[in-house]
């Protein structure tokens, strides 16, 4: 007899952690709508409104604005292996785990990879990476804007200018800050920037925002292949090699995003109209706004973790205004902190990854927990946890500090 299940019913916890955070009700009714088929006027419909959307969330005038289907390193994956042909000469600006990410990705692509090197906690000196881009003379930049592994923002504006200066394509994984901190495409000079739904977009993991700048889109076009199934009489294809993967293949999608509509893939519906919702909700608040609330949340929670006896982790001009990295005080137990915060209160807070495992925890206030009944919570179930763990957090110091911040 075949095992059965009970139906999901989980507590509803706060997820306070560096993604994913929880998702706005909006976008949950969003993802409940009956398909379509993917080739319906109404859904391709859709599709163009969400390229629409996502302009101004990117702040670009991109063209090529569109979904990946697959989570945020689907974006980071197809925008790496749709640029980098085997010997791509690519300078990775690296400065904690997600610097590492897209070396490695680099490197499966057997492109060859200069890096260079930050301080986990500091940004990556712009002279430093101007110096490596003039010797390598790479066909990619590839950086992030906000590493949520060390809670630090690399500041984009000067990379963005090397690169036009020495004829590099920029690209910028935004998954953590898009919608959350300013992320001006066009001002940047970026060439592709890529996102997830699960941080500051207030959506479900699964659906990856990219934009394409049309320098990008060219070198791009160069490489289309297509598809021998689906190729019609005189279909053209590029010079250059083709791109190594058949899903991630940017030439493909932008085909199928684009009035041509050529099959690639079925579309997944669901995570398109999450995405449509999500990008409906930061645009209504106004960037500007938005930006403004996430930056009050991270400071009222950097009041709170200070008025505590803590410590906040890393160069604090440099710091996301979304994620605050928190120094594990000596005397408690990293792991109990973190567990007892999701058993006695139903908050989830995030640990870390390499040398900083079992440091610091990491403590997000992205979309809709970017609010004061949200951090506050946050710090009053943190206080409560430490006290129990035998250190000396004052009383309510927490819960105070940051209250003030938010008036």
């Amino acid at each position: 007899m075949t095992d059965t299940y009970k139906e999901l019913d989980h507590p509803a916890r706060l997820l306070m952690g560096p993604g994913p955070i929880n998702v706005h009700p909006r976008v949950l009714r969003a993802m409940s709508v009956q398909l379509l088929g993917q080739f319906d006027p109404e859904f391709t419909g859709y599709m163009n409104e969400v390229m629409a959307l996502y302009r101004g969330v990117f702040q670009t005038t991109n063209q090529w604005t569109f979904l990946i289907d697959g989570t945020s390193r689907a974006g980071i994956e197809a925008a790496l292996v749709s640029t980098l042909s085997p010997g791509d000469d690519v300078v990775v600006v690296n400065a904690g785990r997600f610097g590492l990410l897209l070396a490695e990705i680099a490197e499966r692509c057997d492109a060859k990879v200069t890096f260079v090197e930050g301080a986990w906690g500091a940004i990556v000196d712009p002279q430093a990476v101007e110096d490596a881009v003039a010797r390598v003379k790479p066909r990619l930049v590839a950086c992030v804007h906000g590493d949520t592994s060390t809670t630090i923002a690399q500041p984009i504006e000067a990379i963005g200018e090397i690169c036009r200066r020495h004829d590099a394509l920029l690209y910028v994984d935004a998954t953590a800050t898009l919608a959350g901190m300013n992320v001006p495409v066009d001002v940047w000079q970026a060439d592709i920037v890529t996102a997830g739904l699960q941080k500051c977009l207030g959506g479900p993991s699964g659906s990856a925002p990219i934009t394409i700048s049309d320098r990008a889109a060219e070198h791009i076009a160069s490489r289309k292949h297509v598809e021998r199934g689906i190729a019609t009489a005189g279909a053209a294809s590029g010079q250059g090699r083709r791109i190594a993967s058949n899903y991630f293949d940017l030439a493909m999608i932008m085909d199928y995003w684009s009035d041509k509509r050529l099959n690639h893939h079925t579309e997944a519906a669901n995570m398109l109209f999450a995405s449509r919702e999500c990008a409906r909700i930061v645009l209504e608040e106004g960037l500007d706004a938005r930006f403004a609330r996430h930056k009050q949340a991270g400071a009222a929670m950097v009041a709170g973790i200070e008025a505590l006896g803590l410590t906040v982790y890393g160069d604090q001009a440099h710091k996301m205004t979304n994620v605050t990295g928190v120094i594990a005080p000596d005397g408690v137990d990293y792991d109990r902190v973190k567990t007892r915060m999701r058993t006695e209160f139903e908050i989830e807070i995030g640990a870390a990854f390499g040398p900083l495992a079992g440091q610091i925890w990491r403590i997000g206030t992205m979309g809709v927990n970017a609010r004061k009944h949200a951090v506050l919570q946050t710090l009053a179930a943190l206080e409560a946890v430490l006290r129990w763990e035998g250190f000396k957090a004052p009383a309510g110091a927490g819960v105070d500090a940051a209250a003030k911040v938010f008036g």
